[in-house]
């Protein structure tokens, strides 16, 4: 059998960052945090932790967390079900998911808004490309992810949630100023773009689309969608956006799509780890629920 307070340590740590806030946190020293380690990497025969700033958990240490996440989940039914398990006050448990950065800032944040305000849980929500968010899931580190991808890890479930559209925009000026012969290879090539992170596909996958052949773009990089609407508005360059978000800049003629009517379609899946649990069954209802109301069929 596993040792639970060795386990919860190591989860402390690494969702904490290190290992004297995790000792705050559960009370204890942080020597008493570096044995409860210790004991337990003798234990399982591998080391669980990378230490430094902030600390991080190998990939046995992430399977042991999310174990702890699942187990913590489960004790929580058990308080639902057994009212004598239950404490004075309600323990609200860890729930890691992962989503891309366009789905949060349009569709999920009022999705899992929805569902934590009657909830007893702590959403802990990283941010990542949809092609690359299956992974956080994959190592153990989330326990569902919005992904852009239909097959889902071993150990878990998948689901459609439909497609957001992306159109390919730029202001007035920019067209004016790069565009003036038309959108095509040669123009694209000398236009800047933006780009969200380098793991952004989508300026590339739309370009190959309407020009039939690879074009090397100049890229600007700007991490935040926010940032990412207002750089676009003040001619910085162009980029895809969530038809959702620029739709009233298009109807205000403030931004216009480079080519109309050629939309770039992203289908967008929920894949859930295989855990009995009626919270995350519960997250998973109300995500699909908000996905399928704002998306497009997908």
């Amino acid at each position: 059998m596993l040792d639970y307070s060795a386990l919860s340590a190591l989860a402390t740590v690494i969702q904490e960052g290190s290992f004297e806030r995790a000792a705050r946190t559960l009370h204890v020293t942080p020597s008493a945090i570096s044995q409860r380690i210790r004991l337990l990497e003798e234990r399982v025969g591998s080391a669980l932790v990378v230490r430094g700033q902030p600390c991080r958990a190998t990939d046995m240490g992430r399977r042991l967390c999310q174990h702890v996440d699942r187990v913590r989940l489960l004790e929580q039914e058990l308080q639902g079900t057994l009212p004598t398990l239950a404490t004075d006050a309600p323990v609200r448990v860890r729930l890691p998911v992962a989503v891309n950065a366009d789905s949060l800032a349009t569709w999920f944040a009022p999705a899992v808004a929805s569902f934590a305000a009657d909830a007893a849980v702590l959403m802990e929500v990283a941010v990542d490309d949809q092609d690359h968010t299956a992974e956080w899931l994959r190592n153990g580190t989330v326990l569902a992810a919005v992904t852009g991808s239909s097959r889902a890890p071993t150990g878990c479930n998948s689901q459609s949630l439909g497609a957001m559209r992306y159109l390919a925009a730029a202001s007035p000026a920019f067209m004016a100023r790069y565009f003036r012969e038309g959108v095509g290879s040669g123009t694209l090539a000398r236009a800047p773009s933006l780009l969200f992170n380098t793991k952004d596909e989508l300026q590339t996958r739309w370009v190959q689309r309407l020009c039939h052949r690879h074009v090397e773009l100049p890229r600007h990089t700007l991490p935040s969608t926010h940032a990412f609407e207002v750089a676009t508005l003040a001619g910085m360059g162009w980029g895809m956006h969530p038809q959702a978000m620029i739709a009233r800049h298009l109807e205000a003629g403030t931004l216009v799509e480079l080519v109309p009517g050629t939309p770039l379609d992203v289908p967008l899946y929920w894949q859930q780890a295989r855990a009995a649990s009626t919270l995350l069954e519960a997250l998973t209802r109300q995500v699909v629920a908000d996905a399928r109301a704002a998306l497009l069929p997908a």
